[in-house]
């Protein structure tokens, strides 16, 4: 669409950048600044150009001038035959697309004590601290820092063994209650377009998902929520109903993105728009690569402004790197032998030492993970989650040796089981036996 055409109302301007009718039309008369243009009606009709216009001010504001220092600024850059949105100086910050950022000392102790009261199973006071956090912060630096940054600081606790699983689940049951109220409260939408938003199946991970729905409806798009852990078939029969121009998928793990890679391809057959965000795509770059859709980016400020882009200006899918044919093959022969090698592994380990629960855990994960890096093309993917793996172990205090007696009673199974066609398993397995091996030297 061209960014000049006259499309968004009045409500709709209000609701993307901030700036109240009476200072719109102020602006409008003193200064020329924005210029919308009238419908039939005499209502006012603004581009995307005057809608990055008056972020740009809203810029220029942030950093200290006045309005009519701004507009003269611009004026000049004009007359020096510049296009101010371009410029290298002053062209529009991430910060001024209707996202604020908020940083320092008074909104980290907001931060500090919202989690204080969640790892005390304090529901009240963590409330209290949200109801003031957004009686003095825009909305968007609550839910992103102190929601957000919090919930992820409360994990890295889980994660370190400083935080119980009984105080994590109650701070995302919170963060989760919160988000819902806020999307139940948002206005109607004011832009064209419908955005589909879904978890790849198995994704279990709701909380990136709710705060990306708050930020783009807020931004006066409308969304439509499928949930987490969204089939593929269940998928197929929302599209006919739900139209939408652009379907977003979300994973966070390598399994998940497996899933997301099967279901993206399969959008991208029926020539449905495809985006995508998610932890393991910042934390594995390379897996982007065997994605059919539009990497949204590594934060929620980027994932919104590529949205809108998108919706704006829909653009061909990237090109996807083919999976090795090895890999495929192997995929496919241990899909088809997993069952026997967990049995085997069972059978191999059962000495009395390791508790039958923890090998049926270690196995569905190991199977699991093993199936997606095959399914994306490359088992040097595991490598992180094998590390991840070992620090919750030394976090947990649970002998590092359980992992590397696990790998080497898996490995040994699957020689037995896989053959010749299970090679590239067989050798990774093989090496990760080493490296565990050596480290614990």
């Amino acid at each position: 669409m061209d960014p000049t055409t006259p499309t968004f109302n009045l409500k709709a301007v209000v609701q993307e950048t901030g700036v109240k009718p009476d200072t719109l039309r102020a602006w409008e008369r003193r200064y020329g600044l924005p210029e919308p243009d009238r419908s039939s009606g005499g209502h006012r009709l603004y581009s995307q150009r005057d809608i990055d216009t008056l972020h740009w001010l809203l810029a220029r504001q942030g950093e200290g001038m006045s309005i009519s220092r701004a507009v003269e600024l611009w004026r000049q850059l004009e007359g020096e035959n510049q296009d101010p949105l371009q410029s290298a100086e002053y062209g529009v910050a991430d910060q001024a697309n209707g996202m604020p950022l908020v940083d320092g000392e008074e909104v980290t102790a907001f931060r500090q004590k919202w989690i204080e009261a969640c790892l005390g199973f304090n529901e009240r006071a963590a409330e209290q601290v949200l109801a003031q956090g957004f009686a003095i912060f825009p909305t968007e630096v609550v839910c992103l820092e102190v929601l957000q940054r919090g919930i992820r600081e409360i994990g890295e606790g889980w994660y370190a063994g400083t935080v119980s699983v009984q105080q994590e689940h109650f701070a995302s049951a919170l963060v989760i209650r919160k988000l819902e109220s806020l999307l139940s409260a948002t206005p109607p939408p004011v832009r064209p377009g419908r955005i589909l938003v879904a978890g790849s199946a198995e994704e279990e991970h709701v909380i990136g998902q709710l705060l990306f729905q708050l930020l783009v409806r807020r931004k006066g798009w409308e969304t439509v929520y499928l949930g987490a852990s969204v089939p593929m078939q269940r998928l197929e029969e929302s599209l006919d109903v739900v139209q939408p121009n652009l379907v977003v998928l979300t994973a966070q793990q390598l399994y998940t993105a497996a899933t997301l890679q099967f279901m993206a391809a399969n959008l991208a057959h029926r020539d449905v728009p495809v985006a995508y965000a998610g932890r393991i795509f910042s934390l594995l770059p390379d897996v982007r690569s065997r994605i059919s859709g539009h990497y949204l980016g590594d934060t929620l400020q980027q994932a919104v402004e590529r949205v809108e882009k998108l919706m704006h200006a829909p653009r061909a899918l990237p090109e996807v790197a083919p999976i090795p044919p090895a890999s495929q093959a192997a995929l496919a022969h241990f899909q088809h032998k997993a069952s026997a090698i967990q049995a085997q592994v069972m059978t191999l380990m059962d000495r009395g030492d390791i508790q039958s629960s923890h090998l049926e855990v270690a196995g569905l994960n190991l199977t699991r993970a093993i199936q997606a890096a095959l399914q994306l093309g490359d088992l040097g993917l595991l490598g992180s989650e094998i590390l991840w793996i070992q620090g919750l172990l030394h976090n947990f205090e649970i002998p590092p040796a359980f992992l590397g007696q696990y790998i080497s009673g898996y490995s040994e199974a699957a020689h037995d089981v896989l053959g010749e066609l299970g090679q590239p398993i067989l050798d990774w397995l093989q090496q990760v036996v080493a490296e565990i091996a050596t480290a614990d030297v």
